[in-house]
């Protein structure tokens, strides 16, 4: 479920703002439903490894990976897949912290009302 609604939001969202918008989708999505703190992790890491890296070859692949073999080339990188990986990852690692402080912020704001 945390999947889907990650993927599905993050998709949308991201057609409009700017891609940092996965941390407010994941850190809401996880502090609302995030059942485990391994869910909260895996799940947005996963959603939007697939998303970025479907989003990434949609738009490289028509055009014969033109745009993102010259970006390898500025990080004397020598494969264009090795840029898709770092940005798929770093993407993916971002989700992830953002959807545990987000479960993490749940369980705290539970524990304060229960202990008051």
């Amino acid at each position: 479920m945390v999947f889907l609604v990650i993927l599905i939001a993050s998709f949308l969202l991201q057609l409009i703002l700017p891609w940092w918008v996965i941390v407010i989708i994941s850190f809401a999505t996880c502090g609302l439903i995030g059942k485990t703190a391994k869910v909260s992790i895996w799940q947005p890491f996963f959603a939007i490894v697939l998303l970025w890296t479907g989003m990434a070859l949609y738009k490289s692949l028509p055009n014969h990976n033109l745009l993102v073999s010259r970006v390898a080339e500025m990080f004397t990188l020598h494969a264009w897949w090795l840029i898709l990986l770092i940005s798929v990852v770093l993407g993916g690692f971002v989700a992830a912290i953002s959807g545990y402080c987000g479960y993490h912020f749940r369980k705290a704001v539970l524990v304060k009302k229960s202990n008051t």
